[in-house]
């Protein structure tokens, strides 16, 4: 992140350019695709004003604010462009969550398998199927399990992060498949 500032009738302290750079960190935890951050300060009479333009990778967004103090004004306008970004990013995320669901569920595709050797003989299909899976415990994938009726039971475990698969193996036992 390249941040520039500038200062408006008025010079510019080191005192002020610390506390602008390290308000303007904080940002990057909420979003790390910042590129460039421009600050504007500016004194008109008894008027402190500021001014942040920040460009993302796909995105501008401005925010200012004026107060007495250009302490105070440097404060509210940060919080302003966090509000923003907290918005894209939410924005962003849930577009592509919905892309996901879309595109992908449910999803069949057919796969032809060829055998090595033998071209005389008739391809064999494979249906393909993409789930996505719900984050959840092993517990409660075994109460939704139980709800359906189907052989199997996909879902991400919250203790590994990692995908697991539940088959039953009678009416008393369940065998879980982690990778």
């Amino acid at each position: 992140m390249h941040i520039t500032i500038t200062a408006r009738h008025f010079e510019l302290t080191n005192a002020i350019r610390d506390y602008v750079e390290e308000s303007l960190i904080k940002l990057k935890r909420y979003f790390d695709h910042i590129i460039t951050v421009h600050v504007t300060l500016t004194v008109e009479s008894s008027r402190n004003i500021c001014e942040i333009s920040l460009s993302a990778s796909k995105f501008a967004l401005q925010s200012n604010s004026e107060a007495m103090d250009m302490y105070i004004a440097i404060d509210d306008t940060v919080e302003k462009m966090e509000a923003q970004i907290k918005k894209l990013k939410d924005k962003v995320t849930d577009h592509q969550k919905k892309g996901l669901k879309e595109n992908s569920y449910p999803y069949y595709t057919r796969t032809e398998l060829y055998e090595k050797g033998n071209s005389n003989e008739h391809h064999k299909l494979v249906k393909t199927k993409r789930v996505i899976t719900d984050t959840m415990s092993i517990d409660e994938a075994i109460e939704q399990f139980e709800k359906q009726k189907k052989e199997y039971f996909i879902f991400k475990n919250v203790e590994s992060d990692r995908i697991n698969v539940l088959v039953k193996k009678d009416d008393n036992y369940f065998k879980l498949l982690q990778p």
